[in-house]
């Protein structure tokens, strides 16, 4: 099938998938007439009402492992000069998770349970439920069907990457809160303006890992590849900016996405770094720029 077939989309005999973002509530919706926006939002709508549980699930086991930390976190450095110990270790292992202060409940969600739990493990979600979905949808014709509506291409990339506002937002919005209410329940309460800057500001950092793994998506054939290579990009971008912080090669280390969201910044000096998301939001609109262009020209 050529581009422009799946495009124009006007064989009567070609198959409709009934499940697909051109079908709500058992009616099939004209997509393809209709504005550009409104297949967007219909695109998002779908595919994010199939993040809405593995989101949930992500937010009550973030919640869980979070809580750990502020529970247990004091009792477990009660005694130990965490600063001696801190101060011994390599700067390359003290800078990829960026410890500082852990004799302190934020500065030990800072360097553990959010570098773990946000700059690695959501990120790396991220990355992986966007490429999954573009190119396990181009191997299984499930974004052919789609495009047979007809839906512009645009439209496609854009409903994707706003349906992973979803798991973005759904996180983010409840981890705080849980977190701050173990603090006030053991009795050492949290900054809770601190807790939501840090969230906020890991928005763009979050979307800006999903537009990667649309760009990556568009590139790579098959769901699981393009997936399991968006895992390491995120991985081994984290590394290579530890690594090469503080060295002569450190400029490497501005194309990590991780240099642009600070934990322990936020958490223990209360620094909220706006020009860092600034560069962000840029990234995340040039990606998405170029995973449109690339999908407009892919065959599909």
């Amino acid at each position: 099938m050529s581009e422009s077939d799946a495009d124009a989309g006007t064989d009567p005999r070609r198959p409709r998938r009934s499940a697909d973002p051109a079908t709500v509530g058992g009616e099939r919706q004209s997509v393809g007439a209709a504005r550009p926006s409104t297949a967007t939002l219909a695109i998002a709508r779908y595919e994010g009402e199939r993040l809405v549980v593995p989101s949930a699930v992500a937010a009550v086991a973030l919640s869980l492992f979070g809580s750990l930390y502020v529970w247990i976190g004091p009792q477990v450095t009660a005694g130990v000069d965490v600063e001696a110990l801190t101060e011994a270790l390599p700067p390359a292992l003290r800078a990829l998770f960026g410890l500082e202060s852990l004799g302190s409940v934020p500065g030990l969600l800072a360097s553990e349970f959010y570098t773990l739990g946000w700059i690695v493990g959501l990120a790396a979600y991220v990355a992986y439920v966007a490429a999954g979905r573009v190119a396990g949808g181009i191997a299984t014709d499930r974004l052919d069907a789609t495009l047979a509506a007809p839906t512009a291409r645009r439209s496609v990339i854009v409903g994707l990457f706003l349906a992973l506002l979803v798991p973005v937002v759904v996180v983010n919005a409840v981890v705080p809160l849980a977190l701050y209410g173990v603090s006030l329940a053991v009795g050492d309460a949290l900054s809770l303006a601190d807790l939501f800057a840090l969230h906020a500001l890991s928005v763009p950092y979050l979307l800006l890992w999903g537009a990667v793994g649309l760009v990556l998506g568009v590139a790579i054939d098959g769901g699981r590849t393009a997936g399991r290579v968006a895992l390491g990009v995120v991985f081994a971008t984290w590394i290579v900016e530890a690594v090469v912080t503080g060295s002569d090669y450190e400029r490497v280390g501005a194309v990590a996405p991780a240099r642009y969201l600070d934990p322990t910044g936020v958490l223990v000096r209360g620094e909220y770094a706006l020009d860092s998301v600034a560069v962000l939001l840029a990234a995340t609109a040039l990606c998405l720029v170029v995973a449109v262009v690339a999908f407009a020209r892919r065959d599909v």
